[in-house]
């Protein structure tokens, strides 16, 4: 049976070539669907002539959001290569270790993040569109197939070793089909993109699921309350839908230009990323704001989301991430691998054609993450008698630190670099603003100073995996096999919060000697 080609832009391009298909809010460029589909067709002509038409070859980016993104993106897609957007917030060591793995044969990239002595070819991606000027607007036919991997997305990885999620365009599409079915994306919707372009939130929902429905996209350099607030609330950009992990939403609310009146325009106010405290949602809900909590991962897209469309349930569900969107079938398993009753918690398995195939070059890995075709999230859910489900835990150690994964054991391994580091355990703790921050144990070999610590994790690590905290201990308890026993280490970071005759190096944490 042949499989499909799907491409939105060029459909609503012949259905619609005049509306507006993207606009970046920082330069002010827009383009409507006819110029968005000639300018994507340059750029893919430019690498078909450079990597050959569905070579599988990675194209490999480093930029804060800006509307070039997309265009290469889609231009990958028809040219047959594989997009691999990388994190602006990681170190240069953490991005040399992913293009390591990626093994991108082009690098664009911001100024701001250029790297040196890279054997990659390399421009900015600002140039993206003058290098690309002259070549042949005409559709390009050299797409792989729709179940073929056309993303790559990394994500942290408990072992340290880089995990990058292979995306194809039909686990896209069918995720966007989840998103938009459920919260109310037509070709009239225009979609504000905060988030950034190289998570699954910001790249597929925000951005390919207005793009997909002929509706409108808007992006903008990056969140900036204040400016998120204004652009909301500007009647003259019409924005109807807006995500953002629950963090966003706070700092919106918190935030002294914060109106509820600026945010009533919203036909969905999504949100994701992390558990959205149920006092937020009643919060945003009862200020006439339809705030929906959702929940999604790299490896399955869109799945499950609260029914915007019944307020009262909103408030009733307030907590709850939802119900599970069309195409995904779902189960709730003990540690057995059997299904656990109404109410109990157990690990949350997912199955759909929104689910990825696995992982890049990680066969044992995915092997692991896969039983009988279902995706093992390691999260931790229960489910009500309503059928709506609720994220209690996760059964690894990850935290999330304002909308970011950030893996102990990665970080762990940092410090540990560090001669005088004994031993050393991170542990993520409730956070007022970030959600969830991580303190670090450290057991000391010799004289150690808490800014060195710091200082070593700046240079290593993205800065939102450093711990806020690092606490000089004696021991650190551990299990007989000699594990780290972390549910202790969290509730003595949480006392620590109660404890004031505490030694404090230039703000970071207290220091027990």
């Amino acid at each position: 049976m042949t499989t499909p080609v799907v491409d939105a832009v060029a459909t609503h391009t012949r259905n619609n070539p005049a509306a507006l298909a993207c606009m970046d809010l920082d330069s002010g460029v827009r383009w409507t669907y006819g110029e968005f589909d000639r300018a994507i067709n340059r750029v893919a002509n430019w690498l078909v002539t450079r990597l050959g038409p569905a070579s599988g070859a990675r194209v490999a980016t480093q930029a804060r959001n800006r509307a070039e993104t997309m265009i290469l993106y889609l231009a990958c897609v028809r040219a047959g290569a594989i997009f691999v957007p990388l994190n602006w917030r990681l170190s240069a060591a953490e991005v040399c270790q992913l293009l390591g793995d990626a093994a991108p044969s082009l690098f664009f990239f911001d100024v701001e993040f250029e790297l040196a002595d890279i054997d990659i070819d390399a421009w900015p991606l600002s140039d993206l569109l003058s290098l690309t000027q002259s070549c042949d607007e005409a559709a390009v036919e050299a797409r792989r197939d729709f179940n073929d991997t056309s993303l790559l997305l990394y994500t942290s990885g408990t072992s340290g070793k880089p995990k990058g999620v292979m995306v194809t365009e039909a686990n896209v599409f069918w995720s966007n089909v989840n998103f938009s079915l459920s919260n109310r994306v037509s070709c009239e919707s225009v979609f504000l993109c905060d988030m950034p372009l190289f998570h699954t939130a910001g790249l597929v929902t925000n951005a390919r699921a207005p793009l997909t429905a002929g509706g409108a996209l808007l992006v903008s350099r990056g969140f900036d309350a204040s400016k998120t607030l204004a652009r909301i609330a500007d009647a003259g950009l019409g924005i109807t839908h807006y995500f953002s992990v629950p963090q966003m939403a706070q700092m919106l609310w918190n935030h002294q230009d914060f109106a509820p009146e600026k945010l009533r325009g919203l036909q969905v106010y999504a949100t994701g990323g992390a558990p959205n405290p149920a006092a937020q949602i009643e919060r945003f809900v009862n200020a006439g704001i339809p705030m929906s909590d959702g929940f999604g991962m790299t490896e399955s897209g869109s799945n499950f989301g609260m029914p915007v469309a019944n307020r009262q349930l909103l408030i009733d569900k307030a907590g709850s991430c939802g119900l599970p969107y069309l195409c995904l079938e779902t189960r709730l398993v003990g540690d057995d691998g059997q299904p656990v009753a109404i109410g109990e918690p157990g690990e949350l398995w997912v199955r759909g054609p929104c689910v990825s195939p696995g992982y890049w070059n990680q066969p044992e890995l995915t092997a692991q993450a896969y039983t009988d075709g279902w995706f093992c999230t390691g999260d931790i859910a229960r489910k009500d008698e309503d059928g709506f489900f609720y994220i209690v835990d996760r059964k690894k150690d990850m935290f999330i630190s304002g909308g970011e994964n950030v893996y102990p054991v990665e970080v762990e391994a940092a410090i540990a670099k560090l001669d005088a580091v004994a031993e050393v355990a991170v542990v993520g703790v409730p956070d007022d603003i970030w959600g969830e921050r991580g303190v670090a144990f450290i057991v000391a070999a010799t004289t150690l100073e808490v800014d060195t610590v710091h200082q070593h994790c700046e240079s290593l690590l993205a800065k939102y995996k450093v711990p806020k905290e690092f606490v000089l201990v004696d021991s650190i308890p551990r299990t007989g096999s000699g594990k780290a026993i972390k549910p202790q280490l969290v509730e003595q970071a949480k006392q620590l919060e109660q404890i004031k005759n505490l030694s404090w190096v230039k703000g970071e944490g207290p220091v027990l000697q």
